[in-house]
Formats: C-alpha cells, sequence, structure tokens
C-alpha cells in the first residue's frame, strides 16, 4: 500500500496547505469605457523647450558699479563719482536681491557684494571730506 492520504490533490499555491505560497493577484475592476486620465494635450515645434534663462543682469552691474564706486571712492578726487556709481550699485543690488528672492536670478552674492560696495564707496569720500575739514579747521 501507498503511504500517501487519501483524498482530493492538494493545490501548492494554496495557501491554506502551503503558508509560504505565493499570494493570488487581486481580481481587476471592471474598465468602463471613457474613465481613466484624458489625453495629454499636443506638443508644439518649440513649445517645450530650455527653461527660462536667469536674469542676472542687476546682480552683475550692481557688483560692477560698485567696485568702480569703490576704487573712485579711494581716489579723493573722483568723489562724485564715487556718490553716482554708489547710488547706482545700491539701487541695482536692491532689485538684484529682490529678484534672486523671487527665484528671478541667481546671483544673490553679486548683488550683495555690489550692495556692500556700493555703501562702502559712497562713505569714503564723506569720511575723506570730513577728515580734510578737520585737517583745515586745525591749520587755520
Amino acid at each position: 500500500m501507498s503511504s500517501s492520504m487519501p483524498g482530493p490533490p492538494q493545490d501548492p499555491y494554496d495557501p491554506q496547505a502551503n503558508p509560504y505560497a505565493t499570494p493570488a493577484p487581486p481580481a481587476q475592476p471592471p474598465q468602463y469605457p471613457g474613465t481613466g486620465y484624458p489625453a495629454a494635450p499636443p506638443v508644439y515645434p518649440g513649445a517645450a523647450g530650455m527653461p527660462m534663462q536667469p536674469n542676472n543682469g542687476m546682480g552683475t552691474a550692481a557688483l560692477v558699479c560698485g567696485i568702480v564706486g569703490l576704487v573712485c571712492g579711494i581716489t579723493y578726487f573722483l568723489w562724485i563719482f564715487a556718490v553716482i556709481l554708489g547710488i547706482l550699485a545700491i539701487t541695482f543690488g536692491a532689485i538684484g536681491k529682490g529678484k534672486v528672492g523671487r527665484g528671478q536670478a541667481n546671483n544673490g552674492g553679486s548683488a550683495t557684494a555690489g550692495l556692500v560696495c556700493g555703501i562702502i564707496g559712497m562713505v569714503l569720500p564723506v569720511i575723506y571730506i570730513l577728515a580734510v575739514d578737520a585737517a583745515l579747521d586745525s591749520i587755520f
């Protein structure tokens, strides 16, 4: 006689008979016509091109005006240019920092450096003028 047990044959993938068997896939819901996601809109040539370039002009202009204003501020006889370029550097730097905050530009360091150089370039002639005035007052 055989040593097997009588009864119906067991399914090797039956979860009750084999706890290590893979579970049966879930039943798919019925598909109805017209359901799902709508079709994508047509893509026109050039519509999905490169992303917009950052607008870094104001930060760069602030840095250039600030550096030139600082150099003019160091030289005493160009103080009027230092004041004008300092005002421009402060204005451009503030606008550039605003653009960085809005995500339109990515050169916040240049805008800040131009702002600081513009402020220093405007302060240096004032210090020179006060120093010369004090020196003249002490002489006369």
